[in-house]
């Protein structure tokens, strides 16, 4: 396997713009592992999360040349990753919901270091959260999006970003199965 490239996304952009096949690979390579686990997030299963993979970056090919990164790659390809993974599971006829799919993607893809039962404990009370307020904490805590990245994948206001998370953050600290993981000290 070739080394990481030093280059930035945007760096790697430009020059894939400019008809360099090894800068989409180094992009592909740094960003595979997120990609492939976000759309196992949405699946529930290696298999369609691998499909998935293929076609967002199959999407992104197909904007160069001419693409311009406006925000983190990450940022772009999650709501084709999402609307991807959600019709497939549609053309497939699958009747997973959002939160089964998480909580298969919990069960296939452990914490490292987490124990069982905490894992499943926090995949019910990941569950248990409503869907906006769920997809919010993902982006923003597992993700590591920053609060205008999650705005900007949502499609939302900052300020409805920041509701959501409060919200999410409150529920966690009143239940039982996690308020010790998000208690104020």
């Amino acid at each position: 396997m070739p080394p990481d490239d030093p280059r930035t996304d945007d760096e790697l952009v430009a020059a894939i713009n400019g008809g360099d096949p090894a800068a989409f690979d180094a992009l592909y390579r740094r960003h595979r592992d997120a990609v492939a686990r976000l759309a196992l997030r949405f699946t529930g299963n290696h298999a369609d999360a691998l499909d998935v993979l293929q076609e967002a970056f199959a999407y992104l090919l197909g904007k160069f040349p001419g693409f311009h990164l406006s925000a983190r790659l990450t940022t772009f390809l999650y709501p084709v990753v999402r609307h991807l993974a959600l019709d497939l599971r549609r053309r497939a006829g699958r009747e997973l919901s959002d939160a089964d799919a998480l909580a298969a993607a919990v069960a296939a893809d452990p914490a490292p270091g987490a124990a069982p039962a905490s894992r499943a404990e926090l995949a019910a009370a990941l569950v248990a959260l409503p869907e906006p307020q769920r997809e919010a904490l993902l982006l923003r805590f597992v993700d590591g999006m920053s609060q205008e990245e999650v705005a900007l994948a949502l499609q939302i206001p900052v300020g409805t970003v920041k509701s959501r998370l409060h919200a999410a953050i409150d529920a966690l600290r009143r239940d039982p199965r996690t308020r010790d993981f998000f208690a104020i000290r």
